[in-house]
């Protein structure tokens, strides 16, 4: 019987953030890319309080304005990077 082992308390945060802010797997490693601010994240996300905030789709213009492409080449969810 295998065990499972257990997921880093960095990368479980990342996971718990994407069900949180409904984030896709691209997103999320964009964001991680971009070295974005974990805990952040919250306080970007208040656009149904705050209108005139846009939602968290702004990581993929912040991204192919940095990276200079649209989207990673090789999308990689954060459970896999753990394995």
């Amino acid at each position: 019987m295998a065990t499972k082992k257990p997921v880093p308390p960095r990368s479980q945060a990342w996971i718990d953030a994407r069900r949180r802010h409904r984030l896709s797997q691209a997103q999320v490693q964009m964001a991680r890319e971009l070295g974005l601010n974990l805990r952040k994240l919250g306080k970007i996300d208040n656009h149904r309080q705050e209108p005139w905030k846009a939602p968290l789709q702004f990581i993929e213009h912040i991204y192919a304005r940095r990276l200079g492409r649209e989207r990673p080449e090789v999308v990689v969810p954060v459970e896999e990077q753990v394995r």
